[in-house]
């Protein structure tokens, strides 16, 4: 069954985001004569262009992206490396790569505004966990920091030892992927709990809750408790992303103006706000200087 395409009714959030608030995780599909899937692929995604990435922005009032090359292309980071380029200064990259990538390509990623390198798990059609060390070895120098996203929360356990030795910055994807009924005490959210609470270097996005619900639509409120947790603990480390445009979903699609209302209504404190829509990711994604375009 081919995926769903996402909800395209655009309408501001009730409450207007603070300046520089920055999406830290999306994708974009589009232009697939010029930029073709991986044949490795686990999923084929509907066209999801960048057009409607960016009028999602101007609704939202987002003033920057993170575009996290889709796992659909395998290494090949060509579309992420043009759309930087078409809006110098307001978005930067999250690159799959190899663990013997050239240094001559690395270093032109770097150059064109990528940010760190992704390992993924859940749809695993280029690097993976199993390449943790390889990877933070070759990005180490660039300042880049490692993105996860692991198959099922539980995975963290197994990988704690290995993530506390790893030398360059960590981003927990989707608040380490826990199922809703798992519980904020459960073994793989503790991981995360505690990397967060040890490590001074490592992130986790507030995003893809609605994927992650038991529970499901419209109000997904045993994930409230997970948001509520890490936003309480470490409100320093979350940065927030709408995961536009939901990849992989057959069942529902979500609005993300509605995602986004539900979510403003889950922070546990107006001191939380700022942070998790705009500084947070300033810092981490080094936007500091640019002049969004």
């Amino acid at each position: 069954m081919r995926p769903l395409a996402p909800d395209r009714r655009l309408r501001a959030p009730r409450r207007p985001l603070p300046p520089g608030t920055v999406d830290c995780h999306a994708h974009i599909f589009d232009r697939f004569e010029r930029y073709p899937l991986s044949p490795a692929r686990k999923y084929t995604p509907p066209v999801c262009a960048r057009e409607d990435w960016l009028a999602l922005l101007a609704s939202l009032g987002v003033a920057r992206g993170v575009q996290v090359n889709g796992s659909p292309y395998g290494y090949d980071n060509a579309i992420t490396r043009d759309f930087l380029a078409e809006h110098p200064g307001r978005f930067v990259g999250v690159a799959m790569i190899a663990p013997d990538i050239p240094e001559t390509e690395l270093r032109a990623l770097d150059a064109a505004g990528f940010r760190a390198a992704r390992l993924m798990d859940q749809f695993a059609s280029a690097a993976t966990t199993a390449d943790l060390e390889a990877i933070a070895r070759r990005i180490a120098p660039l300042g880049w920091h490692l993105e996860i996203n692991v198959a099922r929360s539980a995975d963290w356990v197994a990988l704690e030892p290995r993530l506390r030795r790893v030398p360059v910055p960590l981003v927990f994807d989707h608040m380490g992927r826990p199922r809703g009924a798992e519980g904020v005490d459960s073994p793989g959210f503790r991981v995360i709990r505690r990397l967060l609470a040890s490590r001074e270097d490592c992130w986790t996005k507030i995003s893809s809750f609605y994927r992650l619900s038991d529970v499901g639509p419209p109000h997904f409120d045993d994930m409230r408790p997970f948001v509520q947790t890490l936003l309480r603990e470490r409100p320093d480390r979350c940065v927030w992303g709408t995961n536009w445009p939901h990849p992989g979903l057959h069942a529902f699609m979500p609005n993300d103006a509605d995602l986004l209302d539900l979510l403003e209504s889950w922070l546990p404190s107006e001191a939380v706000r700022e942070p998790l829509f705009a500084a947070n990711a300033a810092r981490l994604y080094r936007f500091g200087g640019l002049t969004p375009s």
